[in-house]
């Protein structure tokens, strides 16, 4: 059993509150005046055509990227105990490390920066990687693996992180058909245990079929709420065309400057 399930009794929960939070890279910003909450205990869907601010809005939320204005506050996880999985694409696959040690950072919380690794340390590593159905991939290297096999790597270590805050940008992208369902299985199965999910999406199908609560954003919050009245053809075709308006280069406007 993974050290995520020994944990369903924790009674911390989760939640993510915004106040006119406006964040961005080198002072453009990407997403503006977010205001709201998510409860704990929430999985949330995040969606948007491209350039919306989806994953800068989860980075932030990780505690990655500082607001350039208002707040982003997590309540009831430390920032440090986030268990954030990025786009497959922002992982160097190409550094040999054996697939144990990649996981094992996931148990660095627990176990300190320098550490030893008990037994049952090693049967936490095993556990999650039969979770995920890589069970004897230990000793293989990050680099020999193909895309699907390193985001069920990245999901193990996921679950060794043991946070009640989930942060997934785009987990199933490019995936076959298995794995998503296989991946999928495991995000449900952190709901159904009162972990907060929030996570950036593309596939609409999917969304409306498991995530019950879904932001719509497009450099600004469009809509959000129920999944069922969020994603409508009329929001989507305005979301569409915000996005393409809109100025990169455009001043921030702080909230006290807002009408």
């Amino acid at each position: 059993m993974s050290l995520m399930r020994q944990s369903v009794a924790d009674p911390r929960k989760a939640a993510i509150r915004f106040r006119n939070a406006t964040v961005g890279y080198d002072r453009h910003p990407a997403i503006h005046h977010v205001n709201g909450g998510i409860e704990p205990g929430s999985l949330v869907a995040v969606i948007g055509p491209n350039g919306a601010g989806k994953s800068t809005l989860l980075k932030a939320i990780a505690g990655l990227l500082p607001p350039l204005d208002g707040e982003i506050r997590v309540e009831g996880c430390p920032r440090r105990r986030v268990a954030y999985l990025p786009q497959q694409s922002e992982i160097d696959r190409s550094f040999p490390i054996p697939v144990f040690d990649f996981i094992a950072m996931g148990l660095w919380r627990s176990v300190g920066l320098f550490g030893g690794f008990d037994r049952r340390a090693d049967e936490a590593v095993a556990g999650a990687l039969a979770t995920v159905g890589l069970a004897g991939f230990e000793r293989r290297t990050l680099d020999t693996l193909s895309g699907g096999q390193v985001q069920r790597v990245l999901f193990a270590r996921l679950i060794l992180q043991d946070s009640p805050l989930i942060l997934l940008d785009e987990p199933f992208t490019a995936l076959d058909d298995a794995t998503s369902e296989a991946l999928l299985g495991l995000v449900l199965g952190w709901h159904a245990e009162g972990r907060t999910v929030v996570t950036v999406l593309h596939d609409l199908h999917q969304v409306r079929d498991h995530f019950p609560t879904t932001m719509l954003i497009a450099r600004r919050v469009v809509a959000w709420g129920d999944t069922r009245t969020v994603i409508t053809a009329d929001a989507l075709r305005s979301t569409r065309a915000m996005t393409e308006a809109w100025d990169d280069h455009a001043p921030i406007c702080r909230h006290e400057d807002a009408p």
